[in-house]
């Protein structure tokens, strides 16, 4: 007697982060990264439907915009941008070839320039520097939701 096939309970495959990287070959306007990170949010509040701040939509794209340009500064050649959402931060990862950790250095008001990581370290909920078998990758999580202290624009 032939018994029927059981029948296989399939699941849906799990929801992916969103996520988008980008790579620069390093000719490319700082402002195109900025675009990038405009476009990434705008997609993880209209398809995703997750809420991102305008603070967080401000601060992710200064992250981006100091990350880009440092590593067009101190590591040319290519580079590797990426944005990804975990646990309601936007993670802004940047990968480059130069070994060389930045050294971010603390707050002196008579610098002039130089302030770049001393900034992201202060928006910024979390901050790393990690070296990778080929350069390194920096990378700062921003909350995309919290806004404790009002619209950053109009302060």
């Amino acid at each position: 007697m032939d018994e029927a096939p059981q029948e296989i309970e399939r699941h849906p495959p799990l929801p992916r982060p969103p996520a988008r990287s980008v790579l620069f070959e390093g000719t490319e306007e700082i402002a195109e990264a900025r675009r990038m990170a405009r476009s990434f949010l705008a997609d993880v509040e209209g398809v995703h439907g997750l809420p991102v701040s305008e603070r967080a939509q401000s601060v992710v794209e200064l992250v981006v915009s100091e990350l880009v340009t440092n590593t067009r500064k101190y590591a040319p050649g290519p580079s590797l941008l990426t944005l990804e959402i975990h646990d309601g931060c936007v993670e802004v990862t940047v990968w480059d070839s130069n070994p060389t950790p930045p050294c971010v250095l603390p707050p002196d008001p008579r610098r002039i320039g130089r302030h770049g990581l001393e900034i992201i370290v202060a928006v910024a909920q979390t901050f790393q520097i990690v070296r990778e078998p080929v350069g390194k990758r920096i990378t700062a999580s921003v909350v995309l939701a919290d806004d404790p202290v009002g619209d950053i624009a109009s302060h």
